[in-house]
């Protein structure tokens, strides 16, 4: 399926659940204070955007956000590239990776606090963390599936070890990469909010929708700050899927999507 029908598909898909939001919250099946409708929540959100507080606090979600998943990837694609083509390192490393990667970055979060404080540092180190693992398995999945005749061929050539990854074997696990980006862009997000909602003095959405929580009266902000949260995954999300199909189009399996 193409971007342009994808997304389309997205947006119907969308537009039904905010149909069946707005039925459910005016039939009185649910109170309509805890459940403000989308017709309401939406026009909170229109009017938030308008304020310089939830602004900033936008901005402060996305910046970490974006650090997170370029710390994520400075630090997983290396990392899988020495795996995926050190056999020694991977049997010696294996076991300890997959015993950290189960381990939820928001159950880290008392750790962090106690570590790092309640400044930005703290959800950008969880959300890295939590950001890591798709990158870096993705990497060593698609190195896993390189073709010994692509380096082979680069051997014979004279490229050496590092020429050979640098070469053939980035350029191969490219598409696998990206596929790995999109997921922790999604992972990076939600743990960004989860650190600014539990941890209370980190500006970001999270701050916001936890104070407004506070009081069964703003609830449409709770909905709409969380709204929100989701319109920038899902624009994170298709705009990675456009960048994917535009680079590499030559790739029927998307890099494993």
């Amino acid at each position: 399926m193409r971007f342009g029908s994808r997304f389309t598909a997205g947006l119907a898909g969308l537009a039904g659940l905010f149909l069946v939001w707005e039925a459910v919250s005016r039939s009185g099946l649910v109170p309509e204070n805890y459940l403000r409708p989308p017709s309401v929540v939406l026009v909170t959100l229109v009017r938030l955007l308008g304020d310089a507080d939830f602004l900033r606090a936008l901005v402060a979600t996305a910046l970490a956000t974006l650090i997170s998943v370029v710390l994520a990837t400075a630090i997983a694609v290396p990392a899988g590239l020495v795996l995926g083509s050190a056999a020694v390192v991977r049997r010696a490393v294996m076991a300890l990776v997959e015993f950290l990667r189960p381990i939820p970055s928001v159950a880290l979060i008392p750790l962090a606090l106690l570590t790092f404080g309640t400044g930005p540092d703290t959800k950008i180190v969880l959300a890295v963390f939590g950001g890591v693992w798709p990158i870096l398995f993705n990497t060593v999945y698609a190195l896993d599936e390189l073709d010994p005749l692509h380096v082979q061929t680069a051997r014979a050539f004279g490229v050496g070890r590092l020429g050979v990854l640098g070469r053939v074997a980035l350029p191969s696990a490219a598409p696998f990469v990206l596929t790995g980006v999109r997921l922790s862009t999604a992972i990076a997000l939600a743990v960004v909010v989860s650190v600014e909602l539990f941890s209370g003095g980190t500006i970001g959405l999270g701050q916001t929708i936890m104070e407004a929580s506070q009081g069964a009266a703003e609830m449409d902000v709770v909905l709409a700050g969380t709204v929100l949260a989701g319109v920038l995954g899902y624009a994170a999300n298709a705009g990675l899927e456009k960048l994917n199909d535009r680079l590499f189009a030559w790739n029927a399996r998307g890099g494993g999507r």
